[in-house]
C-alpha cells in the first residue's frame, strides 16, 4: 500500500502542471471540481506522477483507457517529449477519442475486453513503458493529492465522497485523508449498474462482474474493476459505498450545470448524486468530458 509520504512527494512533482482545484459550496456540502483540470479530469495527476518517475521513457509510453486516462497520458507524454500509444475500447465516447488524438497520441480502438492485451502487445513490440490507469503505486499516489488539497482547505471535513471503478482515485484519496484526518469518512460512489466494489465490500472479498454488465452504465469512466492493489486500499480504508441509479446520475449532471455552472460527464456526477443521499461532505467531480449530445439531452430533460 502507498503512504502519506508517497502522496506528498507526488504533490511536489505534479504541482507545476495541474490546477489546484478549489472547494465550491454546493447545497449542504462542497464540490471538488477536478473537471477543471487541463484535460478535463483528475486522471492528469496520476499520469504526470507516474510518467515523471519512469527511469526509462526513451521508447515512449503505452496506456489503455476508456478516455480520461488516455488524455492524461497523452498530455504528460507531450509535456516530456515522448511518444504515446493509447488503446481505447470501442464504446469510448468519440469526444474522448478525438481529444486524445489532438494531444498527439497514437490511438488504437479495440473490443471492450481486449484493451489490456493489446496494450501488452504494444509494450512488447516497442519496448515502451506501460502506465496503467489505476493499478500502479505512482498513479495512486498522484490521485491522492486531491485528498491533501481537500484537507488543506477544509480540515476535519465530515466526509469525502469519491467515485469508484478501478479504484485508483479512492485508494489515493483515502490514504491521504485517513492519515491526516482519521475521523473523516471516505465514502465510495458507484453506479448501480457497475456496483462490483459495493458487492465486494459486502462479501469481504473481490467479486467480479461481467464487463458487458458493467458496460450498461452511462458512466463510461466507471466501467472498470479494482485490482488486487487497489482492493487492498479500499478494503482497509473505505467506510461505506453509496450506489446511484442512471436517473440519479443524469439529475446530478443537470444540477451541476444549472446550480454550480459546472459541466460534468456521467462519471463525474456520480459522487454528487451520492452526496445528495448522504446530505453533505465533499464530492469529487472527477471529470467533465461529456458527449455534447448527451449533455443536450440531459439538460433538455432535466
Amino acid at each position: 500500500m502507498i503512504s502519506l509520504d508517497d502522496v506528498r512527494k507526488a504533490a511536489a512533482v505534479i504541482a507545476p502542471h495541474v490546477v489546484r482545484t478549489p472547494l465550491l459550496p454546493f447545497g449542504s456540502g462542497w464540490l471538488k471540481p477536478e473537471s477543471l483540470q487541463p484535460i478535463g479530469a483528475f486522471k492528469l495527476r496520476g499520469a504526470l506522477n507516474a510518467l515523471a518517475r519512469l527511469e526509462n521513457r526513451s521508447r515512449g509510453v503505452v496506456a489503455y483507457s476508456s478516455g480520461n486516462h488516455a488524455q492524461a497520458v497523452a498530455f504528460a507524454a507531450r509535456l516530456h517529449g515522448v511518444p504515446a500509444a493509447i488503446v481505447m475500447p470501442s464504446n469510448t465516447p468519440a469526444v474522448k477519442i478525438e481529444a486524445t488524438k489532438a494531444l498527439g497520441a497514437e490511438v488504437f480502438i479495440v473490443g471492450i475486453t481486449e484493451r489490456v492485451e493489446r496494450a501488452q502487445v504494444l509494450v512488447a513490440e516497442r519496448g515502451s513503458a506501460l502506465i496503467p490507469p489505476f493499478d500502479h503505486p505512482d498513479v495512486i499516489a498522484g490521485q491522492g493529492t486531491i485528498g491533501l488539497e481537500i484537507l488543506e482547505d477544509l480540515p476535519g471535513v465530515e466526509a469525502v465522497v469519491v467515485p469508484m471503478s478501478g479504484g485508483g482515485l479512492i485508494s489515493g484519496v483515502a490514504t491521504a485523508v485517513k492519515a491526516l484526518s482519521p475521523g473523516t469518512r471516505v465514502i465510495g460512489a458507484e453506479p448501480a449498474l457497475a456496483a462490483d466494489i459495493a458487492a465486494s465490500l459486502r462479501a469481504g472479498s473481490l467479486v467480479r462482474w461481467d464487463p458487458l454488465q458493467r458496460a450498461q452504465t452511462a458512466a463510461d469512466a466507471l466501467r472498470d474493476e479494482p485490482s488486487e492493489l487497489t482492493w487492498s486500499h479500499i478494503s482497509k480504508l473505505v467506510d461505506d459505498v453509496i450506489t446511484v441509479s442512471e436517473d440519479e446520475i443524469f439529475a446530478a449532471m443537470s444540477d451541476l450545470a444549472r446550480r454550480a455552472r459546472l459541466v460534468a460527464e456521467p462519471s463525474g456526477a456520480v459522487a454528487v448524486a451520492a452526496q445528495s443521499k448522504l446530505g453533505g461532505g465533499v464530492a469529487i467531480v472527477s471529470g467533465g468530458n461529456v458527449d455534447p449530445e448527451l449533455l443536450r439531452e440531459v439538460l433538455a430533460n432535466g
